[in-house]
């Protein structure tokens, strides 16, 4: 019966060891935790955290083993407190194609990981008459050190007279109305239009059709005129019966399509360019209800090379547009102007109206038939 009057931690000492281990592993490592078991200063665990340069090959495996082992998770608050950055970055879109945005954000996701940033990823509606408002609610929740603009929103004014007046910077993806002071990061719509609508002139198609893309996208116009000049240049005549309008999404590119192939068989062109690779799949899907095969009976491009064109049967025939390396590029720009800001690096790109033009390429697959 003495052995009950014994102190708990006595009586079920196993059971206390385990509960005081389970309670230490949920203590926060802090940064000086990493600093003492490395043998290094903050600061030096600071820069290998964020891989700023000026620190050893030896010094960097030793922060990040003891990293490893002491389970440190850096905390974004805290660090943003320390200094004048939120590491966070912003990528807004108001694009319905997921597989674009999705390879923007691919691109933007690795250069921010590897630079200890996150990146969050917004959607904004183009359709609501207050963009402006709604970003300031969002800046007001959650402060960001750069924004990175995808068509259409490249092109709103209320965005970027907010982002302006709150002192962030901002990169634009794809053509713009106007660059001003902010950077832009393209490639030549109009000279991949042109060239992908050369492929199929070359091809023997005279009569091709073209799906448009959203009005709204400075991109969408450059597209079709490069379309427009390769037809006149080769002096062929551009049946605007076979052109229609739609958003980019596989919907519209649909309806375009019914309006195209639904015509009578000899006024349908023998080809379609469509202005995404989503509008396109659907030109594929119409040709199927209407018993159309593909190539045979209509030949189809598209624009953008995302994971459909490569899994569509016949593969899809596109233009491989670099838009991983678009958010990979924005990201790193922004990143290293905060660098440069906070004095971590000597040089970064100039931001003030810096236009970006990166490579495209056309992807010849199964989808496009040689006439005879």
């Amino acid at each position: 019966m003495q052995g009950a009057h014994l102190p708990f931690y006595i009586l079920h000492a196993p059971r206390y060891k385990r509960l005081i281990t389970k309670w230490s592993t949920h203590v926060p490592v802090k940064i000086t935790d990493v600093a003492l078991k490395a043998g290094v200063s903050m600061k030096t665990v600071s820069r290998v955290l964020n891989n700023e340069p000026n620190v050893t090959a030896k010094t960097r495996d030793k922060v990040k083993l003891a990293v490893k082992e002491l389970r440190y998770r850096p905390n974004l608050a805290a660090r943003g407190l320390a200094g004048s950055r939120s590491y966070l970055i912003a990528l807004l879109y108001g694009n319905p194609s997921s597989d674009y945005i999705a390879a923007i954000q691919s691109g933007a996701t690795q250069i921010c990981r590897q630079k200890g940033y996150h990146l969050m990823v917004e959607p904004l509606d183009m359709s609501d008459g207050d963009l402006g408002a709604d970003l300031e609610m969002l800046l007001g929740r959650l402060p960001v050190d750069g924004v990175i603009l995808t068509p259409p929103l490249t092109d709103s004014e209320p965005l970027m007279a907010v982002l302006r007046a709150a002192n962030i910077a901002f990169i634009r993806l794809g053509h713009v109305k106007a660059t001003g002071r902010a950077p832009n990061i393209i490639m030549d719509d109009r000279a991949a239009c042109f060239e992908i609508t050369n492929h199929l002139i070359d091809m023997g198609h005279e009569k091709i059709g073209f799906i448009k893309g959203d009005p709204r996208h400075s991109a969408s116009l450059l597209r079709f005129l490069g379309y427009c000049q390769a037809m006149e240049k080769a002096g062929l005549e551009i049946d605007m019966d076979n052109v229609a309008e739609g958003d980019y999404s596989f919907a519209a590119g649909q309806k375009c399509a019914k309006a195209i192939l639904g015509r009578p068989a000899a006024h349908r062109p023998t080809a379609i360019l469509a202005s995404n690779d989503n509008m396109a799949a659907a030109v594929y899907s119409v040709a199927g209800q209407l018993d159309l095969s593909v190539p045979d009976d209509i030949s189809i491009c598209g624009f953008d090379d995302m994971v459909m064109a490569s899994v569509l049967w016949p593969p899809l025939t596109t233009i491989g547009q670099p838009v991983r390396e678009m958010g990979a590029r924005a990201a790193m720009m922004l990143i290293n102007k905060h660098l440069v800001k906070s004095g971590d690096e000597a040089e970064a790109p100039h931001m003030a109206g810096e236009v970006v033009t990166l490579p495209y390429e056309i992807i010849s697959r199964l989808s496009v038939k040689k006439m005879t």
